[in-house]
């Protein structure tokens, strides 16, 4: 019988959100069950309250070495006696969750070469399917204790309060909601996902122009500030540009999220946010990233570009990353934008 099981799904803000279609297809197949979701600290807060995990358990960055780590890990799987572990990376540093719980019935883990003996179920990485079922894929030794129910829709929570509270906020900070409202990622922590800004403003202008939009610039750190401001002077300093909203903390971005009527820009974390979330988007995948593994439940709402749209990988080996990323042209983005626009967002 499962009552309670562990999730383990450290790194960044995207393959957390992703994990949350595991949890919620737990909780459908095992009515009653409690799932315990270990993540990194700083992402915890986006799992406040949220439907499918009763409990977050949150290592700082001090907490993630040596013995202080190793203590942690004890203490949680000695706490609750756990009917199954999902070790959702399943490397080296996880290993000492099911190390220390070998009473655990379902231990379970991807197949690598060091955890056999420890994972008592090892599963390969099925082929040709996307990230989601990858996650999903892990749940199938659990199908001997019952009907598995897979649901692949990942999703995020905020409260009412939280969504009225930041849309005043973004009014006073010039926010007009009588205009249509744009997320827009325009620069990414890794400078390589970044489209060519040149590019992107050209898209952006027409978005202005064509439809009086309000682009808020989403944006971390000082150096993607830089380039957000760079981005502006390139449009001319148009004060449809937002700068001014900024997010403080992960929440606030869901909230800053839930308020726009599109998503657009680079592919990421935030826009993994903004599917959860329901809005919907459409994100520049940059050479190397497979549209088809990280656009899970594509459709009309949900939309991607990619170099390999437009030419196979195999055929781009010759090319330098530039002239990957510049296959996507820019009269396809604004055909998607335009479309996306007109469905969604332009009231009849």
């Amino acid at each position: 019988m499962i009552q309670k099981v562990l999730v383990i799904r450290f790194r960044r803000v995207g393959d957390s959100v992703l994990a949350t279609a595991l949890c919620r297809s737990l909780k459908e197949s095992f009515p009653g069950v409690e799932v315990h979701f270990v993540l990194n600290a700083g992402i915890a807060p986006l799992y406040e309250g949220h439907p499918d995990i009763d409990k977050v358990i949150a290592f700082t960055d001090e907490e993630q070495h040596g013995m202080a780590y190793l203590r942690k890990v004890w203490q949680t799987v000695r706490a609750t006696r756990y009917d199954a572990i999902i070790d959702m990376r399943s490397t080296p540093k996880t290993l000492p969750f099911a190390l220390f719980s070998p009473g655990t019935p379902y231990r379970i883990g991807r197949r690598k070469p060091y955890n056999a003996g420890v994972h008592n179920y090892r599963l390969e990485n099925p082929s040709g399917v996307d990230r989601v079922q990858t996650n999903l894929n892990l749940m199938t030794p659990l199908a001997r204790e019952g009907q598995l129910v897979m649901n692949p829709h990942f999703r995020l929570v905020i409260t009412e309060e939280e969504r009225r509270s930041f849309r005043s906020y973004m009014a006073r900070e010039g926010v007009d909601f009588g205009r249509p409202v744009v997320l827009c990622a325009v620069t990414a922590r890794l400078a390589y996902k970044v489209w060519p800004y040149e590019r992107m403003a050209r898209v952006l202008r027409r978005l202005i122009d064509s439809y009086d939009a309000q682009l808020v610039f989403n944006y971390a750190g000082d150096v993607e500030a830089a380039a957000a401001r760079a981005l502006r002077d390139m449009l001319g300093g148009d004060s449809r540009v937002v700068l001014g909203v900024q997010a403080k903390g992960l929440r606030e971005l869901c909230a800053m999220t839930v308020n726009a009527d599109l998503f657009f820009g680079n592919e990421g974390g935030p826009r993994h946010i903004a599917q959860a979330l329901d809005v919907p988007t459409l994100a520049l995948f940059p050479p190397g990233v497979e549209k088809w593994f990280w656009l899970p439940g594509a459709d009309d709402r949900q939309r991607g570009l990619s170099p390999d749209d437009y030419l196979a990988p195999e055929c781009q080996q010759a090319m330098t990353y530039a002239q990957r990323f510049d296959l996507i042209p820019e009269d396809d983005v604004w055909a998607q934008l335009t479309d996306m626009m007109n469905r969604y967002v332009v009231k009849p």
